[in-house]
C-alpha cells in the first residue's frame, strides 16, 4: 500500500512543461523590502506549521534484558535502522499494510486520549499516561520504570557511527556537553522552529491487553533523551500490548509514525478537539491510499523519493482550504498596495494612459530596492557569478569585436567592443529596471551592421557618420515606444516566440564556438604522417658540398617503416610547401615540425565543455557531500576554465591565446572618439536613415523585450520585479550614446543573461532526508554585472595576465552555455519526442491532454519558423529579419484557427484576449483541464491578466 501525497511521479514535476527556469511557483509571495511574508501571514492570524520530526522507538528483549531502541526515524520519509550495517538506510517512501492501519485505529478508539495535555517534562507526561483505570499499581510502577528507561540511539556521523545510551554493555560514549553539530548532522537538515513526535511500541508479557495512548502536549517540550535530536516534543503515542505473532507492534508503530508524518494528518490532528475528529483524521488518510495487489510487486523493495513532491492542496482538508485561500486573498491584496508580489508583471503591463507612465512607474517601483540592490550582493556566491560572467563577456566582446572588425574593414574592432560594452553595461546594471540582464552584442544586431555597412560601402557612404544618424532615429523610434508604453505588447509574446527566439540565439552560440575550432584547423592544419607506402622525401648533400638536394626514396626495412610512420627521422625531410602543408616550419635545409595545436585545441575545447557540464551536474549526483557538491556546481565554468588552462600551462604548447588591444585607440586610424554628424555624406542622408533605423528599432524592441520576458518569468521567483519601460529606456538613451563615440549597439544577451540567472539561483539549505533542495528564487541584485562590466574595461589593460588564457578553452564555455540554454526549453523536449518511438515517450503532462499528433505538429511548425529565421539572418535578406521576428507573433496568432484553446493552454499559452474569454464564459479549472493537474496548471498558466479574480475564484472553488 502506497500512502497518499508521496507517490512516485513518473514526470519530474507538474511544472515540467514550463519554459527556462521555471519551478513551482505558484504560491510565492514577494517580500516588501520592510518586511517578509511570514510577518504578513501572522498579522493575517495565520500561521504555518513546524516541520515535525518522528523517532519510533522499540521495546526489545523481553523477558530477558528490556531496552528501548531507535528503529526508524520520519521528517517526510522513512529511514530504518540497518543495525546488521550499523547506518541508516536511504529515505524511501514508506509502504505500510491495510491491517496494521486498521489495528491501529482500533488500538486508539479504545485508548487514551490527551489533547493539550499541560506536562512540562518527561516524568509528568509519563504520569499522565500511566493514569488508566485499566492498570494497577504495580503495572504503573513497572510502566513508569520503564517508560523512564533511557533509549538506545543510533546517531550517524561522518565517516562513523555510534550508540548513545546507558546500557552499560554498550562501548559508546554519548557528550552532554559536545556541540550539537558534532554530536548528530541530521539537526542540521531540521528548518528553524521544528518539533518532535516520539512513537514508543513492543511487547510487554505481563499486559494481559493492549495498551495505546495518544498525546498532543499544549506546549511542545525537550523530554529529555527520548528523541535522537533534542528538539521539543508535540506528539507521544504509547503502542504496548501482550505478545503477538509477527511484527505486529512494530508495524502498528510504523502505521503511527507514517500518519504523523503526512501533511495533511498533521495538520488535523493539531487542531483536533476530541477522539472523534483523531479518528476522523485518520479515515481521511485511509480514504487516499493506493493499494498495491500482493504477487505483484516486491514488499522488501523501497520506493526512492520522487523528484518533486506532489501538491499537497488537493488533499487540504475544507477547513484548510478557507483559511488558506483567505490568506492567499488577503496577502495578494495587501502586496497589490505595494504594488509588488505575486502578480507584479501582471500590473506592470497595464497601461496607465499617460505618456511615459509607465516609465515613471517603473522608476518609483524600483526606487525602493536599490539599497537592497547592492546588500544583497554580499554573498560568496555572486563572487563566483561575477568570474563566471566576466570570463563570458570577455570572450564574447573578443569574439564578436572580431567579427565586427571583419564586417566593417576595421571601422570597429576589439577595443572598441571592450570599452563599449563596459561603459553600456556599467550603466544600464547601475540605472535599469532588471539590473540581472547583461547587455552584449547579439548575433541579429551584428548582421544588421554588417548589412549597413555593406550598403555604406556600394553607394560610397561614410560609415561611421550614416551609423549615427541611423542610431539617433532610433533613439527616437525606441523613446516612441516607451511614452507610448509599447512594452506592454509583451503580453502577446508567448512561450512560442520566446522558445522560437531562445533556440536561434542558443544556436548561434553553438554555432559560433564549432566555427571557431573549425578556422583553427585550418590556421593549424593537422598533421598527417607521410604513407610509407610512397616512401618518404629524403635530403642528402650535394655534390662538393654543394646545396641539398630533395630525393623520394623507398623504406628499406621495418625501422625505417616505423619512423617514417611516427615521424620520428623522415618527417622532418619534406619539401617546403609539403613542409608547410604538414604544420611543420621550414628551417635551412630541414623540416621543423611542431605538434599537433588542432588536436590539442580540440582537446583543450572539449574538456572545458564537457568539465563545465559535468561540475553543473554534480549537484544533484550521490557523489560527495552536499557542500562539495554546491561549491563545484557554483564555480563550474570557473572550474572548467581554470582546469583547461592548467593543462595548457603544463604541456607548454603553443596554443592560440586571448588577444587583447594594446593601444587605448580607434581602431580606425586617423578618426577621434566623437563622430561627426555628416563627414563626407550628404545632408539629406540624415531623413533617409530613418528607413533603417525603423527596421533596427523592430529588431531591438524585440531582441531586448524577449530576452526581458524570458528573464522575469514567474517561474523565477523574483522578489522586485521588471522594469520593462525602464530597461528600453536606457537601451534607447545608450544606443545614442554608443553611436556618438563610434561603438557596438548593445542589447539584451539571452545566454548569458540566462547563465547569469542560473549562476545566482537561491536553493534551500535545510533539506529533510530523502528530500531535494528546493528552489528558492535568484539572488536579485547590480553587483555583480556591475563588477563584471568594469572588470571587462580594466581588462583592456590586464592583457599581460588575460593573455595565458587559451582561446579554444573559451570557446567550449560558448558551447556550454548555448547548449545549456537551448536545452532548458520545452521546445527541445518536444524535438526528441520526434526522435522517439511512442512506447519510450517519457510521461509528460502534455502527452496526456493533448494527441501525439497534434503535439508533432506544432513542434514542426516551431521547426519551420526557426529554420526559416536562421536561413534569413545567414542570407542578403537578413535586412528583414527584424521583420520575421515581429512575425513569430502573428504566426501563433494565427495558430489559433490550427489548434483548440485546451491544446495552446497545454502546447504553449494562452493569448491575453484567450484568458478573458475563459473568465467571460465562466469557465471553471475543472471545466479546462480535467484530471487530477487541474490546480496545479490553473496556477500555473492562467496568471498573467486578472490577478485578483484568479486568486477570488481560487477561494471561492476551494481550490
Amino acid at each position: 500500500m502506497k500512502l497518499p501525497g508521496q507517490e512516485e511521479y513518473e514526470v519530474s514535476c507538474a511544472h515540467e512543461n514550463v519554459s527556462a527556469g521555471e519551478l513551482d511557483s505558484d504560491h510565492s509571495l514577494g517580500h516588501s523590502p520592510g518586511g517578509s511574508s511570514e510577518t504578513d501571514s501572522r498579522e493575517l492570524g495565520v500561521s504555518k506549521d513546524p516541520a515535525l520530526f518522528i523517532q519510533l522507538n522499540e521495546l526489545l528483549g523481553w523477558p530477558q534484558a528490556l531496552e528501548w531502541r531507535e528503529t526508524g526515524r520520519w521528517v517526510l520519509f522513512e529511514e530504518k535502522l540497518e543495525v546488521g550495517a550499523r547506518r541508516w538506510s536511504a529515505p524511501h517512501v514508506p509502504t505500510l499494510a491495510l491491517p496494521s492501519l486498521q489495528k491501529l485505529r482500533s488500538l486508539l478508539a479504545k485508548g487514551l486520549i490527551l489533547l493539550d495535555c499541560p506536562a512540562q517534562n518527561l516524568l509528568e507526561l509519563v504520569e499522565q499516561v500511566i493514569r488508566m483505570e485499566s492498570l494497577s499499581l504495580e503495572l504503573r510502577g513497572q510502566l513508569q520504570a520503564l517508560l523512564l528507561q533511557r533509549p538506545q540511539h543510533y546517531i550517524q556521523t561522518t565517516g562513523n557511527c555510534f550508540c548513545c545510551g546507558s546500557t552499560p554493555s554498550r562501548k559508546a560514549s554519548y557528550n552532554e556537553g559536545a556541540p550539537l553539530k558534532e554530536q548528530n548532522p541530521l539537526r542540521q537538515k531540521l528548518p528553524p522552529g521544528a518539533e518532535a513526535a516520539v512513537v514508543l511500541t513492543g511487547e510487554l508479557g505481563f499486559l494481559a491487553q493492549p495498551l495505546g495512548a495518544f498525546v498532543r502536549l499544549q506546549d511542545p517540550v525537550v523530554l529529555g533523551t527520548l528523541t535522537e535530536v533534542p528538539l521539543p516534543s508535540r506528539f507521544f503515542c504509547l503502542l504496548l500490548g501482550p505478545t503477538m505473532p509477527g511484527r505486529g507492534y512494530h508495524e502498528m508503530g510504523r502505521a503511527a509514525a507514517v500518519l504523523l508524518s503526512d501533511p495533511q494528518f498533521q495538520w488535523s490532528v493539531r487542531r483536533a478537539n476530541n477522539l472523534h475528529d483523531l479518528l476522523a483524521a485518520l479515515d481521511a488518510f485511509l480514504e487516499e491510499v493506493t493499494v498495491l495487489p500482493p504477487g505483484q510487486w516486491d514488499p522488501t523493495a523501497r520506493i526512492l523519493p520522487p523528484k518533486c513532491l506532489p501538491s499537497q492542496h488537493k488533499r487540504s482538508p475544507s477547513q484548510k482550504q478557507e483559511v488558506e485561500g483567505l490568506s492567499a486573498l488577503s496577502t495578494a491584496r495587501a502586496e497589490d498596495r505595494h504594488g509588488r508580489g505575486l502578480h507584479v508583471s501582471s500590473l506592470e503591463l497595464q497601461r496607465t494612459g499617460r505618456l511615459f507612465g509607465g516609465l515613471v512607474q517603473d522608476v518609483s517601483r524600483k526606487a525602493s530596492w536599490y539599497r537592497s540592490d547592492f546588500l544583497d550582493a554580499l554573498h560568496p556566491q555572486c563572487f563566483s557569478a561575477v568570474l563566471y560572467i566576466y570570463l563570458a563577456t570577455v570572450t564574447n566582446a573578443i569574439t564578436f569585436g572580431g567579427l565586427l572588425g571583419d564586417a566593417t574593414d576595421g571601422a570597429q574592432g576589439v577595443l572598441e567592443s571592450f570599452l563599449g560594452t563596459a561603459v553600456a553595461g556599467a550603466a544600464f546594471c547601475l540605472l535599469a529596471g532588471q539590473p540581472l540582464t547583461i547587455l552584449s552584442s547579439t548575433g541579429p544586431v551584428l548582421v544588421f551592421e554588417r548589412l549597413l555597412f555593406s550598403f555604406s560601402r556600394d553607394h560610397s557612404l561614410d560609415y561611421l557618420p550614416f551609423r549615427l544618424w541611423v542610431g539617433i532615429w532610433v533613439t527616437t523610434f525606441c523613446l516612441v515606444l516607451v511614452a507610448t508604453e509599447a512594452s506592454v505588447l509583451v503580453r502577446y509574446f508567448t512561450r512560442f516566440t520566446e522558445e522560437g527566439f531562445c533556440a536561434l540565439i542558443s544556436l548561434i552560440f553553438i554555432y559560433d564556438a564549432l566555427g571557431k575550432m573549425m578556422n583553427l584547423t585550418h590556421a593549424y592544419p593537422i598533421q598527417r604522417p607521410v604513407s610509407p607506402a610512397y616512401g618518404c622525401l629524403c635530403q642528402y648533400p650535394g655534390p662538393a658540398g654543394n646545396e641539398s638536394q630533395w630525393v623520394t626514396t623507398k623504406p628499406k626495412n621495418r625501422d625505417d617503416i616505423l619512423s617514417t610512420d611516427l615521424g620520428l627521422v623522415n618527417a622532418s625531410l619534406l619539401l617546403p610547401f609539403e613542409c608547410i602543408q604538414h604544420g611543420g616550419q621550414p628551417r635551412g635545409p630541414g623540416c621543423h615540425t611542431v605538434p599537433d595545436i588542432a588536436l590539442f585545441s580540440l582537446l583543450l575545447f572539449l574538456t572545458s565543455f564537457l568539465f563545465a557540464t559535468a561540475f553543473k551536474h554534480i549537484k544533484t549526483s550521490r557523489f560527495f557531500p552536499s557542500v562539495v557538491r554546491k561549491v563545484l556546481s557554483d564555480f563550474s565554468s570557473v572550474l572548467a576554465i581554470l582546469l583547461g588552462c592548467g593543462l595548457d600551462a603544463f604541456l607548454g604548447l603553443a596554443t592560440p591565446k586571448l588577444m587583447m588591444p594594446t593601444e587605448f585607440k580607434p581602431t580606425l586610424s586617423g578618426r577621434g572618439w566623437l563622430v561627426s554628424p555628416f563627414g563626407a555624406n550628404p545632408w539629406w542622408l540624415s531623413v533617409a536613415a530613418t528607413l533603417p533605423a525603423l527596421l533596427l528599432s523592430i529588431l531591438i524592441f524585440m531582441d531586448q523585450q524577449i530576452t526581458a520576458v524570458i528573464l522575469n518569468r514567474a517561474g523565477y521567483k523574483l522578489q522586485k520585479g521588471a522594469g520593462f519601460h525602464l530597461d528600453l529606456f536606457c537601451v534607447a538613451v545608450l544606443i545614442l550614446l554608443t553611436s556618438i563615440l563610434g561603438l557596438p549597439w548593445y542589447v539584451s544577451a539571452t545566454v548569458i543573461s540566462l547563465a547569469h540567472m542560473d549562476s545566482l539561483r537561491r536553493e534551500s539549505r535545510a533539506c529533510a532526508p530523502g528530500e531535494p533542495p528546493r528552489f528558492l528564487g535568484i539572488r536579485e541584485q547590480r553587483l555583480t554585472g556591475l563588477v563584471v562590466f568594469v572588470l571587462t574595461g580594466i581588462s583592456i589593460f590586464l592583457a599581460p595576465v588575460l593573455k595565458f588564457i587559451p582561446m579554444p578553452v573559451l570557446y567550449g564555455i560558448f558551447l556550454y552555455m548555448g547548449v545549456a540554454a537551448l536545452s532548458s526549453i520545452q521546445f527541445m523536449k518536444r524535438v526528441q519526442l520526434l526522435l522517439m518511438p511512442a512506447k519510450h515517450h517519457p510521461d509528460l503532462l502534455l502527452l496526456r491532454h493533448v494527441p501525439l499528433n497534434r503535439v508533432h505538429l506544432f513542434t514542426a511548425i516551431q521547426l519551420a519558423c526557426l529554420g526559416l529565421l536562421w536561413i534569413i539572418k545567414s542570407t542578403p535578406a537578413a535586412i528583414i529579419f527584424p521583420l520575421m521576428l515581429l512575425g513569430l507573433a502573428g504566426v501563433r496568432k494565427a495558430l489559433e484557427w490550427v489548434f483548440s484553446p485546451q491544446e495552446l493552454l497545454w502546447l504553449d499559452e494562452l493569448m491575453p484576449e484567450e484568458e478573458r474569454g475563459i473568465y467571460e464564459k465562466g469557465l471553471e479549472p475543472e471545466h479546462i483541464f480535467g484530471g487530477d493537474e487541474s490546480q496545479e496548471v490553473f496556477t500555473q498558466k492562467v496568471r498573467k491578466l486578472l490577478a485578483f479574480d484568479l486568486v477570488t475564484r481560487c477561494c471561492r472553488l476551494g481550490t
